[in-house]
């Protein structure tokens, strides 16, 4: 049997670093009381012994627990892989493994199947991204259990000092996009909404709101469509907004996949973008840069959002198992306007 067959365990480890096994344990799990030169030493005999802790038989050695747990609700399959790919990276780099469960938020039963969930994994802590991260009742229920969580959130009018947030500032975005198609002179800009149970919706809508009063433009409310985040509401309200009478010469979606819809059914129609109407979306994803021409939008990296707040939500299990918690502070990001070949200057009838 060849070396490179053998399991390299605690014990090995402890051996060559020349410590005791509760030292690497403490190393291991970031334990901020072992000297640095300590860990130096533990550090390098893992390296060295290539050693990949198991995180199963670790969870069941002791009261903690080596797993978070990413629960959602949405659609967007590019949004989910990014909030994964965040969220798996941050844990990785702590030791903690990553538990996925999609659900189904407008179940009458979500908060027993997440209590089942925190319970049956022993989580030590939950990332929430919306519709959950604003549901009181799914706040609630994570509190009885005493989970640690962290929420990310559009906007930041509606935060609880006594939860752990990540912010999107969506309102001064979508501001900032319908400010661009106003200085390119469109007066008659359209807005299609997102689903009505995400806060980021409400939050695009008022930014578009927002910028139209400032300039001192009537909002039309013919122009405002509710709507999913979904590439259909987005070909429907496309359709209904250029069908007969007064049209629109801009739409501001609140994604891109919407975006992507109502540019796919300006095409059907004969539409020319962005000769005839400007098209923004919103966040970045792949679907702005596969249609043609390509979307104006405003890039929103959910990775990094979803890596920053693993982090945090991380820090704060470690502050609470190791002495009294201390403030980690609100965090807000903001996205940025990205212009491309889907907007012009409006043209004269």
């Amino acid at each position: 049997m060849g070396i490179e067959s053998v399991k390299v365990t605690i014990h090995d480890v402890a051996k060559r670093a020349d410590v005791s096994i509760k030292t690497v344990s403490r190393v291991i799990n970031n334990e901020p009381s072992v000297r640095a030169a300590t860990q130096k030493k533990v550090l390098e005999a893992v390296e060295a012994l290539n050693y990949r802790p198991n995180a199963a038989a670790r969870n069941l050695a002791g009261t903690h627990s080596y797993a978070i747990a990413y629960i959602y609700d949405n659609p967007n399959a590019y949004y989910v892989i990014d909030m994964q790919n965040g969220i798996l990276s941050a844990s990785k780099e702590k030791g903690y493994e990553l538990l996925i469960h999609p659900c189904n938020a407008k179940s009458v039963d979500i908060c027993d199947e997440i209590k089942h969930v925190v319970e049956r994994s022993r989580a030590a802590g939950i990332v929430l991204t919306p519709p959950f991260s604003e549901m009181p009742t799914v706040l609630k229920t994570l509190e009885q259990l005493n989970v640690q969580f962290v929420r990310i959130l559009s906007g930041g009018e509606q935060a609880r000092e006594d939860s752990l947030s990540v912010f999107i500032n969506d309102r001064q975005a979508a501001h900032s996009l319908t400010q661009y198609l106003i200085d390119l002179g469109h007066r008659d800009i359209a807005f299609l909404c997102g689903a009505v149970e995400h806060n980021s919706s409400t939050e695009r809508l008022l930014g578009y709101q927002t910028a139209l009063k400032d300039n001192k433009i009537p909002i039309n409310k013919r122009f405002v469509l509710d709507g999913e985040y979904s590439f259909e509401s987005g070909v429907n309200g496309a359709k209904r907004l250029m069908g007969a009478g007064t049209r629109p010469t801009a739409i501001l979606a609140a994604n891109d996949e919407i975006a992507a819809g109502a540019l796919f059914a300006s095409r059907l129609m004969g539409v020319a973008v962005p000769e005839e109407l400007s098209i923004a979306g919103f966040e970045d994803s792949p679907f702005s840069r596969q249609t043609w021409p390509r979307l104006t939008t405003a890039h929103q990296s959910n990775r990094a959002i979803a890596e920053h707040a693993t982090a945090l939500l991380l820090s704060s299990i470690r502050q609470r198992e190791t002495g009294p918690r201390r403030s980690l502070g609100k965090n807000i990001f903001n996205p940025e306007l990205v212009i491309r070949e889907s907007t012009g200057p409006v043209t004269a009838n």
